[in-house]
């Protein structure tokens, strides 16, 4: 059954593929996201956006009703999914991050946008944000991030399993 974000209208969809397991990506997105939405900064802007989530509050790490300035954890779905969701004077969204393991040690990150952006203010706000490509700038730079934390976390523990195990290790590399 759609959470209630995904039943909001598609906006666009951006993914990246990347050299380790789902379970090094998974606790790099977490990072990833509580580092980037959980500033002072971004609680500055959530509050003037009149954002329905301002502070951080709930479990850490995030899972199912976490909240961050601008979002809530909509659901957590360990190494699966991981949905935020939000919403303020000028629209109801939700980046939604799904994780697809490839062959090998190899997953594929995606990240979806879901949104309305009603009246005028609405579709003002749109222009701005999504038509300016600044949406796909912040979306990339996330993904990118991710990409980067999980793939030397990926790198350290083949490097840590290997001194133990030597070349043939395949312990590291375990789901």
């Amino acid at each position: 059954m759609p959470t209630p974000s995904e039943r909001l209208p598609r906006v666009d969809e951006h993914s990246v593929e990347i050299a380790a397991g789902a379970e090094a990506i998974w606790e790099a997105l977490l990072r990833v996201v509580e580092g980037s939405f959980g500033s002072a900064r971004t609680a500055r802007v959530a509050r003037l956006l009149g954002c329905a989530d301002v502070d951080a509050a709930g479990p850490r790490p995030l899972d199912t009703g976490s909240a961050l300035p601008g979002f809530h954890v909509e659901s957590a779905i360990r190494t699966e999914q991981l949905a935020l969701a939000g919403s303020h004077r000028f629209s109801e969204y939700a980046l939604i991050f799904r994780l697809e393991e490839l062959s090998g040690e190899r997953t594929r990150l995606r990240a979806e946008t879901r949104a309305t952006f009603p009246g005028l203010p609405g579709r003002t706000y749109r222009a701005l944000v999504i038509g300016t490509r600044g949406h796909v700038l912040v979306t990339n730079r996330l993904l990118r991030a991710v990409k980067r934390r999980a793939e030397l976390t990926q790198t350290r523990r083949h490097r840590a399993c290997s001194a133990a195990y030597g070349a043939s290790c395949t312990r590291c590399t375990r789901k």
